[in-house]
Parts: structure tokens; C-alpha cells; sequence
């Protein structure tokens, strides 16, 4: 199982979430809940909420890509970092960062189920921590 569950954080941060609510249905749990420390504060998502940033994300940006850095797993919980990086409309030729994140997930029913996560804004890195 242990491996699964790392599969299941991969391919939602590495998949196009961000286009349409399918993607969210087949890999978030209906009882989802996110809650998510950024920069602007403190906000509670549940599916619902979830699906409305995606939706941002989508008419804000021409592409989203995660980057992931480290995966680490024990049963059923996931640890995530990874960076997004983005092009804009305005600018599709240029991918810049948008923000770096850890996340932790639990996965029930082989879907994300609860999760934390931590984001700063994003800025070059020279080279990843891990190496």
C-alpha cells in the first residue's frame, strides 16, 4: 500500500488539476479537507474550495508544473515538497516559480482524504536542499 499512496500525491501535483474538475473527482476523497498556511493566512478548504482555486489557477495561467524535490511516505501518510512553477497569459515563453510547498496527506480510499500544507512564495533556488 505504501507505495500506492506515494502514486496517488504524484499524480495529483504532477497531473492538470487545475483544467477541470475531473481530475479532482478521481483523486480527491468527498470529505476532503486542506488546511493550508500561505502567505496571505489561513484557509480551510473542502472539495469545494479546492475546485474554486483550481479554477483560478486555470484562467490566471496558461500552464502549472510541480517540481517535485522529496516524497516520503509511512502507510497511509504522504510528506510532499515540491515548487510550482507557472507561465503566465501574459507571458507563456517564460516559466517562473510561483510558490514552494510541504504538504502532508492522508490517503483513504486510495484518494487525498486530509491534508496540510505550508506555501511560500516563490523565488529561484540555486539547488535543492536534499542534495
Amino acid at each position: 500500500m505504501a507505495l500506492k499512496v506515494k502514486d496517488v500525491v504524484t499524480e495529483f501535483y504532477q497531473s492538470n488539476f487545475y483544467e477541470g474538475k475531473t481530475v479532482l473527482e478521481n483523486t480527491l476523497h468527498p470529505d476532503v479537507e486542506l488546511s493550508w498556511y500561505g502567505t496571505t493566512g489561513f484557509r480551510k478548504l473542502d472539495f469545494n474550495g479546492i475546485a474554486e482555486i483550481s479554477k483560478e489557477l486555470s484562467s490566471s495561467y496558461e500552464s502549472l508544473r510541480a517540481e517535485i524535490e522529496k516524497i516520503v511516505y509511512k502507510k497511509n501518510e504522504v510528506a510532499i515538497h515540491f515548487t510550482y512553477h507557472v507561465r503566465t497569459i501574459e507571458n507563456p515563453d517564460e516559466e517562473m516559480p510561483l510558490a514552494h510547498f510541504i504538504a502532508i496527506w492522508e490517503v483513504k480510499d486510495d484518494k487525498l482524504y486530509r491534508g496540510v500544507q505550508i506555501s511560500q512564495l516563490g523565488e529561484e533556488i540555486e539547488e535543492s536542499p536534499w542534495s
